[in-house]
């Protein structure tokens, strides 16, 4: 005869699966009946020299764009980069694989933050820290967000700043906040035509036949009249209407770089040259970028020293 203390050991047994089964089912059909355990961590509070700490590493990455460009704009000043570099774009191209573009962009940046603090330093009295600026102003953290103040006066700057910061609320605004700021601000001081002395626009030639063979040309306003502008080319001047001029938006910077090179293949140029030198000419003429590339400088010092003395400049 079977014990029955073993007997009722496999019952128990049996009965204890059968829970274990019943439970895990229940689980995966509710898992909302499921315990989760979770253990409290506390964490500790900053301590205030923590607390200074994170200011001052914040306030410098805040910093980061305004400081290289300061840094760039005195390596170009002191051309501190001609022991190893004949131009200062190849220089910032091989050392920091930065476009010309893009160090002009930081450079124009920090130039208009210096402008954004002093207008509203000067209109707060408070104390300011080591890096010149007041514990209550906010202060761009990119250099996207103070590009669009470039195309106001540096009298404007800071009272545009002002206004993208209220409208984000107190903190630091977008760029495209910043930017809808100027435009309204454009918008309300507009004239029929906007185009400045000394800006680089380009030639749209369509439907207009006399302007036939200038169509992508660039040129630099020498004159702004009520509905076109004088414009100053690689061979020439040419009163252009408005609707046929684009700009480039190019920076200021930028803008004097241009003239530079319009004046020096104006030297170069006259109707006596051979075609091969004024087709060299009209692709510098037509450039989309506000420099010339090495090869590019090469070919031109050529011209000038075999033509440069054809036309007094």
């Amino acid at each position: 005869m079977p014990k029955p203390p073993s007997k009722r050991k496999k019952d128990t047994s049996a009965a204890s699966s059968d829970s274990t089964l019943t439970d895990d089912q229940d689980l995966q059909e509710n898992p909302a009946l499921a315990t989760i355990n979770v253990t409290a961590v506390e964490v500790p509070e900053l301590t205030e020299q923590e607390i200074s700490d994170r200011l001052h590493l914040e306030r410098k990455v805040e910093r980061a764009f305004f400081e290289a460009g300061k840094a760039l704009m005195e390596l170009r000043e002191r051309r501190l980069y001609r022991s190893t570099h004949k131009t200062f774009e190849e220089y910032c191209r091989d050392r920091f694989s930065y476009t010309y573009r893009h160090v002009n962009y930081l450079i124009a940046g920090c130039l208009i933050v210096d402008n954004i603090k002093m207008g509203t330093n000067s209109s707060q009295n408070e104390s300011q820290d080591e890096m010149g600026t007041n514990s209550s102003q906010i202060l761009p953290t990119s250099e996207v967000q103070v590009r669009p103040l470039a195309k106001l006066e540096p009298q404007q700057q800071p009272g545009a700043w002002q206004q993208a910061v209220e409208k984000a609320e107190g903190k630091v605004p977008s760029g495209r906040i910043v930017k809808d700021v100027v435009q309204q601000i454009m918008e309300r001081t507009k004239v029929p035509n906007t185009y400045q002395i000394r800006e680089v626009c380009q030639i749209l030639a369509k439907d207009n036949p006399e302007l036939r063979g200038k169509g992508g040309c660039w040129g630099i306003v020498n004159h702004v009249g009520e509905f076109s502008c004088t414009v100053k080319t690689w061979d020439g001047e040419y009163a252009v209407g408005l609707q046929h001029l684009k700009s480039y938006n190019y920076l200021p910077a930028e803008c004097e770089q241009m003239r530079e090179i319009c004046d020096r293949l104006g030297r170069v140029y006259s109707d006596s040259l051979e075609e091969t030198v004024k087709s060299l000419l009209q692709s510098l003429g037509k450039l989309n970028r506000p420099y010339l590339t090495p090869v590019e400088e090469k070919l031109l010092n050529v011209l000038e020293s075999e033509y440069g003395g054809n036309i007094t400049p």
